[in-house]
């Protein structure tokens, strides 16, 4: 550990604590089929930890901005630590779910905002990105299989270890260096300069693809995941939660190798190009409809994150840099927080009331699919007809 350059000291914590983080998501489930919750009530549980980033993001990227954005990360891993022990002490997992929500707004405009500090140009700005979304969907896919495995033997013993794993990453976030901060920061006005904020960057048109396109991107990862939960058991009659994580999975695993890749096919200049990964990427969404094997699932969720991954890699390099030069990284990675999240929370809660009422899942996979598509499409038109 003390040989961990800083990079890779991030990267490493990264990696620990959105593999905890996902542990937590299959560790819920288990909870709700354990206690016999309703169908809806998983959607739910997400749609309050998605509303920790929407209510919060005035106030975390200067908070970011203004101390030393290592000290950031533990706060945040902290704070996801203190919702994990609540629920193993049986809180509601809703509530629970949510306090961890919280330490991940806390914790996401550091992670992002704390590279242009550790690289120089931005080709290596670019490398690591690439290299940091790797390692978050590597612990997606790792932190899913042992979620789900774990949960299915204790419950308990998950959360054990799931504390253990957030201490670690605490420990590891020490080895990263402190940049100064901007203590002339304050947050009397958070609420309207958020709002500025957020013009400046949707004013921006580099910008304004970026957030919306990683907007839509999310919108249709959670609302997909959601679907997935119950798709398999209806469609192929899986139920055990090992099972169900493994194949949840491999989006995980596909987006890893499309984060890979991405630097060999596309560039901050020629970002424009994750147009046509996002048309591909909801193509294979509308597979689902017609798909009844498991083969055919696995392949096509493959094929799902590894257009979805060259789709948003470039993006999020893309918006850092223009925060970089104009309203801080901190802040805006707030403002991507802000509208990621309202994009998923909005297609989440939609979902839930779509299960409350007994909507069919093909036809929410196919909702899905068009609503990328049109983000997609709408897109493709901005960048043709704005200079």
């Amino acid at each position: 550990m003390l040989r961990l350059s800083p990079l890779k000291a991030l990267f490493t914590a990264q990696f620990l604590s959105a593999f905890v983080d996902n542990m937590i998501l299959f560790i819920v489930l288990a909870i709700i089929k354990r206690d016999v919750y309703p169908d809806y009530y998983l959607p739910f549980v997400q749609t309050t930890f998605l509303a920790s980033y929407i209510l919060l993001s005035p106030w975390v990227g200067r908070f970011a901005d203004r101390k030393p954005k290592s000290n950031v990360l533990i706060i945040g891993n902290i704070m996801k630590a203190s919702g994990a022990l609540l629920l193993l002490l049986h809180g509601n997992p809703a509530l629970s779910y949510a306090i961890v929500g919280l330490g991940a707004v806390i914790y996401s405009p550091a992670k992002y905002g704390i590279l242009p500090f550790l690289t120089r140009g931005e080709q290596e700005l670019l490398r690591a990105n690439s290299a940091l979304e790797s390692y978050t969907i590597l612990a997606i896919l790792t932190g899913s299989i042992v979620g789900g495995i774990l949960s299915d033997i204790s419950i308990s013993l998950s959360l054990a270890a799931c504390l253990v794993l957030y201490a670690l990453s605490i420990v590891i976030n020490t080895f990263i260096p402190k940049n100064p901060g901007n203590r002339s920061i304050r947050y009397q006005n958070a609420i309207t300069e958020f709002g500025i904020d957020c013009v400046t960057l949707l004013r921006n048109r580099q910008s304004h693809y970026s957030l919306v396109g990683s907007g839509s991107f999310w919108l249709a990862s959670a609302v997909l995941r959601m679907v997935i939960f119950l798709w398999v058991p209806l469609t192929l009659g899986i139920t055990s939660g090992t099972s169900i994580s493994l194949i949840i999975a491999v989006t995980g695993g596909g987006i890893a190798i499309g984060a890979a890749i991405t630097p060999l096919l596309i560039t901050i200049k020629n970002v424009q190009r994750t147009i046509w990964f996002g048309y591909a990427m909801a193509t294979c969404i509308f597979a689902f409809i017609y798909i009844k094997s498991l083969v055919f699932a696995v392949g096509f969720l493959l094929l799902i994150g590894i257009f979805g991954g060259i789709y948003i890699v470039p993006m999020n390099a893309a918006l850092q840099q223009v925060g970089q030069h104009s309203i801080g990284e901190g802040r805006t990675i707030a403002v991507q927080n802000f509208i990621e999240n309202s994009f998923m929370c909005l297609g989440v809660g939609l979902y839930t009331l779509a299960a409350q009422h007994g909507v069919p899942i093909t036809i929410s996979i196919g909702v899905t699919g068009t609503a990328l598509l049109l983000f997609v499409t709408y897109l493709l038109f901005y960048i043709r007809f704005t200079k």
